[in-house]
């Protein structure tokens, strides 16, 4: 039991100290990359950027503000394709990626929530704020008038009911339902 603790302790030692070596390489390799890039900005400045010298006199100073002014036009438009090109190509890399997941079919459907909502009220959200038309379902049904039958007539024409049931009864009923057949 002992034993085994030990080596747990050196594993756990060791790999301590394989962590912290990494680490400091990590460290340095960072630095020298940093290093790297304030070397590569300062190449470029010096290339792109020469040292500004003002001249005496004022038609010299005007000239040389309209090259300046020329310069940053052809920059600023320089800028803007680049800005255009960056969207129309993550525009597109957004629509295959959109055809790469429908292609694989994994499509995971959101659990929906059950939501009462008036028809009006799911107008306005479809539509937003230009919706102003009150909904109303029933107007647009037909009037129907009721018209009497000559069931309901009959029934109405009958009255009581149970004299009905008296007349019909027994064989005078039945001799009477007999000849109101024939």
């Amino acid at each position: 039991f002992f034993h085994l603790q030990k080596k747990r302790r050196a594993a756990t030692a060791r790999r301590q100290h394989l962590k912290s070596a990494m680490l400091q390489l990590a460290v340095t390799e960072i630095e020298k990359e940093a290093a790297a890039k304030e070397v590569e900005k300062q190449n470029y400045l010096a290339e792109h950027c020469p040292p500004l010298s003002l001249p005496g006199s004022m038609q010299e100073l005007q000239e040389l503000c309209k090259k300046l002014h020329a310069k940053i036009e052809s920059v600023d438009e320089e800028r803007y394709d680049t800005e255009v090109k960056l969207q129309k190509t993550s525009k597109e890399l957004e629509d295959l990626s959109q055809k790469l997941f429908d292609l694989r079919g994994k499509f995971k459907r959101p659990p929906l929530r059950r939501v009462r909502m008036s028809a009006d009220a799911m107008l306005r959200a479809l539509l937003g704020s230009k919706h102003k038309v009150c909904m109303d379902l029933r107007a647009n049904l037909k009037q129907v008038k009721k018209e009497d039958t000559e069931k309901e007539k009959d029934l109405r024409d009958v009255g009581d009911w149970r004299k009905n049931i008296e007349e019909k009864s027994g064989m005078e009923g039945r001799k009477k339902m007999f000849e109101a057949g024939e």
